[in-house]
């Protein structure tokens, strides 16, 4: 069962058609960021789909990076190389349209048969960089190193080769990923911002989602209200100043919904590698979810008990900081390697 996906693994179905509700023949559905099609700044029951599609359809979509015209022009940017769609969202979503985060994302989607208890199955197929800049700021988990006087640094990506010169002769390999993939939370919940993570995925800032990856959210609202943003060129874990290099994306994710299985919460695989997450403003507490979460799928997929689970962690697990600075939540991931199941 080794090469199988997080989603065969995820839990035992009464029949095969119980897996997910999946369109006949995927529609791919253009959804590009206007001020008609994003929430600035949160997730949430209420909002309106800008979108509705099957389970299984693919959207191909814009997102923008988490600036302003001004900001990005005050760092140097020539105000003819801001975004025209940025500058059209930050002049025109205002007011209570925006908040109480910051992130530009663009949805929500709503996916057809997608219930509280179900599972979005989010494959992100593609992921292409839509400008050649980005940029990196500074402040973060220890912003005493940061000198306040300095504008963010706007940051060239070579598209080609796929690499950005972050400082003379320092190159940096670019894997674009999406920081914020989620969904809407339950109505109790009521407008969540757009910054910390949590069951209902959101800004996750996890740098392995990138192309050929496959993100998995528990559903907490009819139609899921999938949303989409705060593209990254390039991060480190942990994203320790707050910023990796910050930039604009278009992507194709597909949107299934996986009945009869559950999470409490988002889980992830590579081609490589199982990945648990965990988030809490205490960084132990979202260390022991992380972890707790991969035991747990180990004991349940893989005939183990929970003792020897814990154990294969231990030993062949990797566990990382995903993020430091999304306060006041912090993240962590679990890793393990699919190649030692034969």
């Amino acid at each position: 069962m080794g090469c199988r996906s997080f989603a065969a693994a995820l839990s035992v179905v009464v029949a095969a058609g119980a897996a997910g509700v999946v369109a006949q023949t995927p529609t791919t559905h253009r959804l590009e960021a206007t001020p008609s099609t994003v929430a600035y700044g949160y997730y949430w029951a209420e909002a309106a789909p800008v979108l509705r599609i099957a389970s299984g359809d693919i959207i191909d979509v814009d997102t923008l990076l988490t600036n302003s015209p001004a900001g990005l022009e005050r760092a140097g940017l020539a105000p003819d190389r801001v975004q025209a769609s940025l500058r059209r969202i930050v002049t025109e979503v205002t007011g209570d349209r925006r908040g109480p985060g910051g992130h530009i994302l663009t949805g929500p989607v709503y996916v057809e048969g997608a219930q509280p208890g179900d599972v979005l199955e989010v494959k992100v197929l593609a992921v292409d960089l839509a400008i050649d800049y980005g940029y990196n700021g500074c402040s973060g988990f220890v912003p005493e190193n940061c000198d306040r006087s300095l504008p963010v640094k706007i940051v060239a990506l070579d598209r080609a080769a796929m690499t950005a010169e972050f400082f003379p002769g320092m190159v940096v390999p670019l894997k674009p990923f999406f920081g914020s993939m989620g969904v809407a939370p339950t109505a109790a919940v009521g407008r969540m911002s757009s910054n910390p993570p949590s069951r209902m995925a959101g800004n996750l800032d996890n740098r392995e989602l990138i192309a050929g990856s496959t993100l998995y959210i528990p559903v907490f609202v009819p139609g899921a209200l999938f949303a989409v943003g705060d593209g990254h060129a390039a991060q480190g874990d942990g994203e320790v100043s707050q910023t990796g290099i910050e930039t604009s994306l278009r992507g194709r994710l597909q949107l299934t919904v996986r009945k009869g299985e559950s999470l409490t919460w988002p889980r992830a695989e590579t081609a490589t590698d199982y990945i648990s997450m965990g988030a809490d403003p205490d960084l132990a507490v979202a260390t022991r979810i992380a972890i707790q979460e991969m035991v747990d799928f180990l004991a349940r997929t893989r005939k183990l008990t929970k003792h020897q689970a814990y154990q294969l962690v231990s030993v062949a697990g990797h566990v990382a900081v995903t993020q430091l600075v999304d306060r006041p939540t912090m993240g962590v991931h679990v890793k393990i390697a699919k190649s030692l199941f034969r």
